[in-house]
């Protein structure tokens, strides 16, 4: 991996910061996107389009993975590809709240090597590049390291804890909170603010990418809803859902989960 990777993401996501906080959320101009596939801001436009123009420029060689560019399959014959969410959380921005975030990372032959999840108006920049530890603001952080579920504060969504999606259908006993953001929710068990979080349902690879590898580089493990390693620049770029915590509580949630009988059951 050039060594200039990840300062390239760093920068890349302040300037990403500038732009989108120029919008205020509640009056940025918003529509709402085909099938049902979510909101997109013009702040989130922009800042796409800055990105777009930037990254590319600077590593022609590879692809890229946007949720606010059309997909080009020409990124799947490349080694590496950048993958970018431009605004995670995009109706938190237009509620006008601080918890969104800018998620940016690069993949190589389908693992993240290096991942910036920055909040802007929190001034928290999380970053890893694969070998080199994770960091907020330039400091180091670890993942905790609780050894039981009742012991455990976890990030999910309240279907999470649909019985169905359990082994005996007994859901697990950890206290549950919750934050929009997936990007953000990753980079919080990271930090060891939360022992763990996860998201059942199918989810878009550039809410995750970033805080799979700022996850992994402290200490943590993540895994999809089945416990298998996720790799990335799939050609449907769609995950089968997120399974984040340090090494002990990770194993004893998988351990727990029924395996899906209905992809359709809300998580």
């Amino acid at each position: 991996m050039p060594e200039t990777d990840l300062p390239l993401l760093i920068d890349a996501a302040r300037e990403a910061g500038k732009i989108a906080t120029r919008y205020s959320g509640r009056d940025a101009r918003r529509w709402d996107k085909p099938q049902g596939a979510g909101p997109v801001t013009e702040a989130d436009l922009a800042v796409n389009a800055m990105l777009e123009q930037r990254l590319p420029a600077a590593r022609p060689g590879y692809g890229w993975l946007s949720e606010e560019t059309e997909d080009n399959p020409d990124r799947l014959t490349r080694d590496r590809v950048f993958i970018i969410d431009p605004i995670d959380g995009t109706r938190s921005f237009a509620e006008g709240s601080s918890t969104w975030a800018h998620s940016l990372a690069v993949a190589e032959h389908g693992q993240v090597i290096a991942g910036v999840i920055y909040l802007p108006l929190r001034d928290l920049l999380f970053a890893a590049q694969r070998g080199g530890g994770a960091t907020l603001n330039g400091q180091p952080i670890r993942a905790t390291r609780v050894l039981s579920e009742s012991e455990a504060e976890v990030l999910a969504a309240k279907p999470s804890l649909d019985p169905r999606h359990w082994k005996d259908a007994r859901p697990p006993l950890f206290r549950r909170a919750y934050q929009p953001s997936l990007a953000y929710r990753m980079a919080l068990v990271a930090q060891g603010r939360f022992d763990g979080m996860l998201t059942l349902r199918p989810s878009w690879e550039w809410d995750i990418a970033a805080g799979d590898l700022i996850l992994r580089e402290a200490g943590g493990q993540c895994s999809d809803r089945a416990g298998d390693r996720l790799r990335f620049n799939n050609p449907n770029p769609r995950l089968n859902g997120v399974v984040a915590a340090g090494p002990r509580l990770h194993d004893l949630l998988i351990r727990r989960l029924a395996p899906p009988a209905d992809q359709d059951l809300p998580a």
